[in-house]
């Protein structure tokens, strides 16, 4: 498996696959309004990495680099448990100038566990538009 940048090409399978994995596991949340369109907006102005192991696309990671935040990270449902999140969250790591952040949907209790494992810790929890989440920390030093 490789972890690499975006381009262009990829937006057709990352909107598909975005929109499978929500749907997959987010299944306490209204997916009716969910779009094919929904990725090009919530990726608007960040770093895209994508996982893919022999030319199939298997995640995505979307950073908004200014601020060390994790914004998206998202699996096929067909590759959970291969290590592709692993791969990804490495990666995003690796773009970190501080300490890294990212808000987790409390009831994403599989997400949580995950981020937990590879050293995440939550420091405070409220609520947005897509109900409760957990905003973590991953302390790094500035390189």
């Amino acid at each position: 498996m490789v972890v690499r940048k975006y381009t262009e090409s990829d937006r057709p399978f990352l909107r598909t696959l975005f929109l499978a994995s929500r749907k997959a596991m987010w299944t306490w949340l209204d997916a009716r309004e969910w779009r094919l369109e929904d990725f090009d907006r919530v990726t608007r102005g960040e770093t895209v990495l994508v996982a893919e192991s022999a030319g199939k696309i298997l995640g995505f990671a979307s950073i908004f680099t200014q601020e060390n935040f994790l914004h998206s990270l998202f699996v096929d449902p067909d590759a959970q448990g291969q290590g592709v999140g692993s791969a990804l969250l490495r990666a995003t790591e690796a773009t970190f100038t501080s300490t890294g952040s990212l808000k987790c949907l409390s009831r994403n209790q599989h997400a949580l566990t995950f981020y937990k494992k590879h050293g995440w810790e939550v420091i405070t929890e409220d609520q947005g538009v897509e109900g409760d989440y957990c905003l973590m920390h991953l302390a790094r030093t500035k390189k």
